[in-house]
């Protein structure tokens, strides 16, 4: 079965495609200035876009692990999380407070989905 990668960088690819299971790379905010709330929303805008042209949904999520800088942003961004993600289609979920690569960066999410 054939691997399909998508904005295929020389570090990384945005996107990998096995079958019918989309894995994306880790996605952070692009402006980093703002809030969890902020950077919360830029995520999951960029995570929707990503699995639309792999040609799939949040409807369709597998797996998401959340990798987040400081605990006490938790319940912001669960606030975010919880008015994006698909009543009755919540996937398996994982939250670890992690030094993300920037300090300036407050969450980082890993999204494996289905087609």
């Amino acid at each position: 079965m054939a691997i399909e990668r998508m904005h295929v960088g020389k570090r990384l690819s945005e996107i990998a495609v096995h079958g019918d299971t989309v894995y994306l790379a880790g996605q952070v905010a692009d402006d980093n200035t703002q809030d969890i709330s902020g950077q919360t929303r830029q995520v999951l805008a960029a995570i929707d876009k990503l699995l639309w042209e792999a040609g799939s949904d949040k409807s369709k999520l597998l797996q998401v692990t959340i990798f987040i800088a400081d605990m006490q942003d938790f319940p912001g961004m669960n606030a975010v999380w919880d008015g994006w993600v698909v009543p009755g289609a919540t996937p398996p979920r994982a939250t670890v407070e992690a030094k993300l690569a920037k300090p300036e960066w407050k969450v980082e999410m890993l999204v494996v989905a289905a087609r």
